[in-house]
């Protein structure tokens, strides 16, 4: 048994999206909740009066029609999602998509027409929510990386400024380290802000030009990261041990090798998942240090791989951006990878050597004794 009509009139009437029926002459005959809501109108402010009143000419009100009566209109005067702009009550110009068709009587002859319009306003903050999230990705990819090429070649140049400047010549050097510190800390930190921005549903803006606004991503700088001496009685040597580091960016696996190198490790460097995997088959070492997002697979998968080729092989991850957001890590850590896993770059040296003397001089149970730097029984 068909519905009664008053179960369909209320359905219109407090539908979220707009609803106009119009006459055959073009007179609002029905304005619904969802259009008082939007356009703010009242029902007595649009009934019976020309349909064009909602939009900004005529023209605009009689393109609506043409796409139900033109050849891409449905077979029975229909048009879906015609994008349109409707204008509100206070001059807001509000873009809506139309689904609509022509009505007609019990004879067949056409009545008048009704609109279903969605507000697109929402949709396409949405859709600029998105945008913003992927541009954080690449945006925390190509500038962190580059980030940790300086940041580690930093660590190498003040050390050996360090070893042959004078304490004159050092209190000028000092003042330029700490400054390069800080402001590659400021590029940090609008990074990590750009990635908070994209994980989140909203954002702040301020004025730039007039009638310009920009996304506000001014936060408290981070601070300078502490060199080397100043840190708390220093980090454990890491001296003789064999690391394999694996990253996509060769400029990252270049300089992070010869930082390892100039703590007395023994570096080899990887620019796939694969090179590491082929590497580790013919080599032995104490530890892999691998990017979490590379083109072939990913850190996850290749963890993974060395679980089972090398199950006492210790595996710290690195990456670029803040939010997980393929969760790499956390299927890790579920798959059993040790926690203390380095995640951010550009790198803080001396928590490296912290979580890399935890991981290859550590007393587990499976290891026993203090592991000799190059005599991992990972592999077979």
């Amino acid at each position: 048994m068909p519905l009664p009509r008053i179960y369909f009139e209320k359905l219109l009437e407090n539908s979220p999206d707009i609803v106009v029926a119009v006459d055959r002459q073009g007179a609002i005959v029905f304005y619904n909740d969802g259009a008082r809501q939007t356009l703010g109108y009242t029902s007595e402010e649009v009934l019976g009066k020309p349909v064009q009143l909602l939009y900004r000419t005529r023209d605009r009100a009689r393109d609506v029609m043409r796409a139900m009566r033109g050849p891409d209109a449905g077979p029975t005067g229909t048009v879906k999602n015609y994008e349109t702009v409707f204008v509100a009550k206070d001059g807001a110009e509000i873009p809506v998509a139309i689904s609509g068709a022509i009505t007609r009587d019990e004879s067949g002859a056409e009545v008048g027409s009704i609109g279903f319009a969605k507000d697109l306003r929402q949709i396409r903050q949405r859709d600029r929510l998105v945008t913003l999230g992927e541009l954080a990705v690449s945006l925390a990819h190509e500038i962190n990386n580059p980030l940790e090429v300086i940041t580690n070649t930093m660590e190498l140049l003040e050390a050996f400024v360090r070893r042959t400047a004078t304490d004159e010549q050092m209190v000028v050097e000092v003042e330029r380290f700490e400054a390069v510190q800080r402001e590659v800390a400021k590029i940090h930190a609008i990074v990590g802000r750009v990635q908070e921005l994209a994980a989140g549903d909203e954002y702040e803006t301020r004025p730039y030009l007039p009638g310009t606004l920009m996304t506000d991503l001014r936060q408290t700088p981070a601070a300078p990261p502490v060199p080397p001496t100043a840190a708390n009685g220093g980090a454990p040597s890491i001296a003789g041990l064999r690391i394999l580091v694996v990253d996509d960016d060769l400029g990252v696996c270049q300089s992070l090798a010869e930082l390892l190198r100039h703590q007395g490790c023994a570096a080899v460097i990887a620019t796939s998942a694969l090179d590491a995997l082929r590497i580790a088959t013919c080599q032995r070492f104490d530890l892999v240090v691998s990017d979490v997002v590379m083109p072939d697979m990913d850190g996850y998968d290749l963890y993974m791989e060395l679980k089972d080729r090398a199950p006492r092989l210790p595996v710290i991850l690195m990456t670029g951006y803040l939010y997980d957001h393929d969760h790499v890590i956390k299927r890790s850590k579920l798959a059993g990878l040790a926690t203390g896993v380095l995640y951010k770059k550009p790198i803080d040296l001396e928590r490296l050597k912290r979580i890399i003397h935890t991981h290859c001089f550590s007393k587990e149970p499976h290891v026993g004794e203090r592991r000799e730097p190059g005599r991992n029984p990972a592999l077979p």
